[in-house]
């Protein structure tokens, strides 16, 4: 065990629950009406709560798991088996990377609840989520992160796939997953409403950025030169991510906005995210000034075209940025086309048919949208019982 990589990874586990808990929660909650942030807050708070249960029973094994095979890694540190506080992986406590890669199993489901806030029932929110964990998100953190089939001395030999903290396990899973869920629930009854709270959302980046700083600089796991390098990297993304979608936005617009601005950031983030440990600043300069124009085309795109209520658009953002920094790594020389290439079709085909079954699946078992009183009232009230703002005080 290293003392110094052991400290690190501590912190970098705390800042990756901050982007979720309660950096997610801040920054969708401020996008949705006023009569729906509660829920919000309630669906990220829940979901971090389930994921973590069920990542110490099934989803750490899966994943990590020795006693599968490429595909899966079996069910032998099921609860954690075999598992103390001398056990070791790598020069961390084994305990420890087990909690890092959790905040991780929390915040990519999180990331999916976007898409589909102010219509969804909570009872689909909670049991889909637990099986698209389990039956996606593990098996794929196992391809690649797991010494799976995609990962180096697999199916493409030496030069595997390259996806330093997500940009394929994290970002193109949830970005997909949020995409055919708000295809099947269908867009909301009144969608042109603006965000309730700036603030808000402002607040919310804000920690997501601070947060990223362990999500990617954490993937590391040691502290040393690869981790700082992945910090500053990051920084520079979503720097240049926010300006270019900001000044985008005032030539196709004529203003630029804060919502704009701070969208932007997060597209940064998810961009550089595979490419992290990797590439140097002037690489994540490139990267992050095309970012900020190329998501916010692909909002566009989504809405405007394809005509599907993504609400917050998390496929536009999250999955199209983590698809372009994982095939930058391949133009910028430092992966192989053809493993960034069939990486992205494997795992993308993988999440389509996995989430699909699963919205079949889950919506025999309870209704995946609420009936139209309820979303005419909000959810807060209709669904929770309480109001995020008493107007009468």
């Amino acid at each position: 065990m290293d003392g110094a990589d052991t400290a690190w990874i501590t912190v970098a586990t705390a800042l990756v629950l901050l982007m979720t808990l309660p950096g997610l929660a801040l920054f969708y909650g401020g996008l949705v009406r006023a009569r729906n942030v509660l829920s919000v807050f309630m669906h990220c708070y829940a979901v971090a709560c389930l994921m973590s249960v069920l990542w110490l029973a099934f989803g750490y094994s899966i994943a990590f798991g020795s006693d599968g095979s490429r595909f899966w890694g079996g069910l032998d540190k099921a609860f954690l088996n075999g598992i103390n506080g001398d056990s070791l992986s790598g020069t961390l406590p084994e305990i420890l990377f087990f909690a890092f890669q959790m905040t991780f199993a929390i915040i990519t489901p999180a990331l999916i609840v976007g898409a589909y806030v102010e219509r969804v029932s909570f009872s689909f929110v909670l049991l889909f989520s637990a099986l698209w964990m389990l039956f996606c998100y593990a098996p794929v953190v196992h391809w690649v992160w797991g010494g799976g089939f995609l990962a180096d001395g697999g199916l493409f030999g030496d030069n595997g796939v390259k996806d330093f903290a997500g940009g394929i396990v994290v970002h193109e899973t949830a970005g997909i997953a949020a995409l055919i869920i708000a295809f099947f629930l269908g867009p909301r009854r009144n969608r042109n409403t603006p965000p309730h709270n700036p603030g808000y959302v402002m607040i919310g980046a804000s920690l997501l950025w601070v947060g990223w700083f362990g999500f990617n600089g954490g993937s590391q796991l040691a502290a040393d030169g690869g981790a700082a390098m992945a910090i500053t990297v990051t920084h520079i993304s979503a720097a240049t991510a926010s300006l270019t979608w900001a000044l985008w936005e005032k030539v196709k617009y004529g203003r630029a906005s804060l919502i704009g601005l701070v969208t932007g950031t997060i597209a940064g983030l998810a961009s550089i995210t595979p490419a992290s440990g990797f590439v140097g600043p002037i690489e994540a300069l490139f990267i992050g000034f095309i970012a900020g124009i190329l998501c916010q085309e692909a909002v566009t795109l989504v809405r405007n075209k394809l005509k599907i209520d993504d609400t917050l658009d998390v496929f536009a953002v999250h999955g199209v940025g983590g698809i372009f920094g994982t095939l930058m790594l391949a133009l910028l020389g430092h992966a192989s086309w053809q493993a960034q290439l069939g990486g992205l079709l494997i795992v993308g085909t993988f999440t389509i048919v996995v989430t699909v079954v699963l919205v079949k699946v889950v919506g025999t078992i309870t209704s995946l949208r609420v009936d139209m009183e309820t979303e005419t009232n909000g959810l807060d009230l209709s669904v929770h019982g309480e109001r995020a703002y008493d107007m009468n005080s």
